[in-house]
């Protein structure tokens, strides 16, 4: 947070020296990541506490939350710096072009420095918008360094202009994909990796499972996943119930990840009262 505000500081003052709104827009950028680093180191506090009786699934989501808030301000962002950058197409202005490239070769320092330590933690949502975010920022300010150059030996002043557009539709589609994503958790979806039609086959599998029906599966947040269904057994004695619900979650943990099993288990043969997931039950493969 400390670097990425220092090279907030130095990108403002080479772009108003510099004359370069890739620069300028290149530092509004950066200033959002100083919000975004602060809520996703918060959110990974969170999401270690323990659950308790106001969050009884814990604080998983949290990190989510964050993502979900980053990718919000930088969709805004990017579509106000698409906005100056058309502005200043209209009307071209002469820029600094050495003021460019010291500023954004300190950047792409920083930026990279960032970018390598979060490839690690790409699997975990808030993680990835900080890498994705990160990674964006780097490769603009290349675009800055290189764009810097050409303008330096053609006097091709429209190039910072076109940069900065570049940049915000860069953002733009990063952001959009991880807006989607954490919105899909938020509004606990499906985990995409995980088909229900395969889940209820895997139960069925399991010996004395008759049926299954009601299955509901979403994701906690990070590779937390939840699930909740009704399984139809012959009438049998409570030990051998047990067993059941013992394979049913080694079978989902083992082939699906799935770490929070609920399972309802109903006798065979009463009529369905609950509103399948498949049209009709599942038979045995």
């Amino acid at each position: 947070m400390v670097a990425t505000l220092g090279l907030v500081v130095a990108e403002i003052f080479g772009g108003i020296l510099g004359h370069s709104v890739a620069l300028l827009n290149d530092a509004v950028h950066n200033l959002s990541d100083v919000p975004a680093l602060g809520i996703s180191w918060l959110a990974m506090r969170w999401a270690q506490r323990p659950a308790d009786t106001e969050r009884t699934y814990g604080y998983h989501r949290a990190g989510t939350l964050a993502a979900f808030t980053n990718a919000l301000v930088l969709v805004v962002l990017s579509l106000w710096l698409g906005y100056e950058a058309i502005e200043r197409l209209r009307s071209p202005v002469a820029v600094v072009e050495s003021w460019m490239i010291w500023t954004s070769l300190a950047a792409l320092c920083v930026n990279g420095g960032i970018t390598l330590s979060l490839i690690k933690g790409h699997a975990d949502l808030n993680l990835r918008s900080i890498l994705v975010h990160n990674f964006g920022d780097a490769l603009s300010n290349i675009a800055i360094i290189v764009g810097a150059f050409i303008m330096k030996y053609t006097g091709a002043h429209w190039i910072d202009p076109l940069l900065g557009l570049a940049i915000g539709l860069l953002v733009l589609y990063s952001s959009i994909g991880i807006l989607r994503e954490s919105t899909h958790i938020l509004l606990e979806g499906r985990p995409r990796a995980t088909r229900v039609e395969e889940v209820a086959r895997a139960i069925l599998a399991i010996e004395h499972v008759a049926e299954v029906h009601d299955i509901h599966i979403w994701s906690l947040g990070g590779n937390h996943i939840a699930l909740s269904c009704h399984a139809r057994i012959p009438d049998m004695h409570m030990d051998q119930c047990e067993k059941i619900l013992s394979a049913i979650k080694h079978q989902l943990s083992a082939q699906f990840s799935i770490e929070h099993v609920t399972v309802q288990l109903e006798r065979a043969g009463l009529p369905a009262t609950s509103g399948y997931v498949m049209p009709e039950p599942l038979p045995k493969s």
